[in-house]
């Protein structure tokens, strides 16, 4: 299966330095470690070297004067977001570099995994054939002069959701308003939300389906829910059910916050056990 992720690998600020972030970066290992051909488009500063943070993945990088750079500041009222630098805009003319259409594979997945307003919607139509999953997390960000991050309207979310075949939202990225979720729930062909701890929901044809996650003692929750994407969208184009797949991932990103960083990543007996259990805990 081919895998291909649009999206910005980024640079997110720690206290001892930085580490690399993204939805992309997690998506596309999470699709590799579950044995996809995985490529990913990104953008970042022409010396910043992504290979440590793209293992057994092609990339096409378009080079940039800024790597996307966050910062995170934890405080009582909740997390901030200040923004440092962002990398070039995601065209899709960009895949003409490896004239992606007409390899003699077809993409099986397209995944627009947007963190900074960067991905043009233009690729919702770059290939009818395949399968479009969608991580709309970056669509829903704007920042100001001095790079503080706050949220704004999705202007284009009945466009994007009509046209994706899938979409994964977590609820913190609609600042938990649920009367906008269902809204969007109409639009949508599929639409999974993720509840972190608490698991997720699936609208799908008109019928809701509420899913609990895995209990597991969380270490780091950083890129538990583009892990949760990923697996989705490569469970779902296998089984073509929406449930299975949901409960597939809501098992691997269980086990993914059990760990920091790049480590949560899924491990071989990992994913045999979500496949084995179907995502179900033992005592369910």
């Amino acid at each position: 299966m081919r895998y291909l992720t649009v999206g910005h690998i980024c640079k997110d600020l720690i206290p001892n330095g930085w580490a690399f972030g993204g939805t992309a970066t997690y998506a596309a290992r999470t699709a590799r470690a579950l044995g996809c051909d995985v490529t990913v488009v990104t953008s970042a500063a022409a010396g910043f070297d992504l290979r440590p943070a793209l293992l057994d993945v092609d990339l096409i990088q378009s080079p940039a004067d800024h790597t996307t750079t966050f910062e995170n500041i934890y405080t009582p009222a909740g997390r901030q977001q200040i923004l440092h630098g962002v990398a070039n805009r995601l065209d899709p003319n960009l895949a003409k570099v490896l004239d992606l259409p007409h390899t003699s594979a077809p993409i099986d997945i397209v995944h627009l995994a947007p963190i900074a307003q960067e991905v043009d919607r233009a690729w919702l139509d770059r290939f009818p054939e395949s399968f479009v999953g969608v991580t709309p997390q970056g669509w829903l960000r704007q920042w100001d002069a001095a790079g503080h991050v706050s949220p704004c309207e999705w202007d284009h979310a009945e466009e994007v959701l009509r046209k994706a075949t899938a979409t994964v939202i977590s609820i913190e990225d609609v600042c938990g308003d649920e009367a906008l979720i269902k809204q969007w729930a109409t639009w949508a062909r599929l639409l999974v939300v993720t509840y972190g701890l608490n698991g997720c929901t699936v609208y799908f044809d008109g019928v809701t389906t509420d899913l609990p996650a895995r209990s597991e003692i969380e270490v780091d929750p950083t890129g538990a829910g583009d892990i949760f994407a990923a697996a989705f969208f490569v469970r779902l184009k296998q089984t073509a059910s929406p449930v299975t797949a949901a409960r597939f991932a809501n098992c691997i990103a269980a086990k993914s916050i059990t760990r920091h960083g790049l480590e949560s990543l899924p491990t071989p007996a990992e994913i045999q056990q979500c496949l084995s259990t179907g995502g179900l805990s033992p005592k369910t």
